[in-house]
């Protein structure tokens, strides 16, 4: 029932910055962990952040000092903060949640960086 909807996509030139916004319908304090992913043209789907239910963020190597994963949990909203971007950084970006029972994913909002 709960669902995620991801906002703030878009067209940017190089070395502009982005907000991705993924609210749930519900609580996201019942989730061990939250993350975004991003799958890029003939790639496979991968982990960009992620943040545990205790705060605990984790990024991947290339983003490391770009990108700020966040969350509000007054407002169930899970955001990552883009900066800096580069071409190569195009690509649909994916919110999910998950614990022991379901892994949700978002819609996708794509990401466009150009040169």
């Amino acid at each position: 029932q709960l669902q995620l909807v991801e906002s703030g996509g878009g067209l940017v030139q190089a070395g502009g910055s982005l907000r991705l916004s993924c609210a749930a319908s519900g609580s996201i304090l019942s989730f061990t962990a939250m993350g975004w992913y991003r799958q890029a043209p003939g790639k496979q789907r991968e982990l960009v952040a992620s943040i545990t239910r205790g705060g605990y963020t984790n990024y991947v190597d290339s983003v490391k000092g770009r990108f700020t994963i966040s969350r509000d949990n007054a407002k169930n909203t899970v955001y990552l903060q883009m900066n800096n971007l580069k071409p190569e950084h195009t690509a649909v970006y994916y919110c999910n949640v998950y614990n022991d029972y379901v892994s949700l994913w978002g819609q996708g909002t794509q990401v466009t960086v150009s040169s």
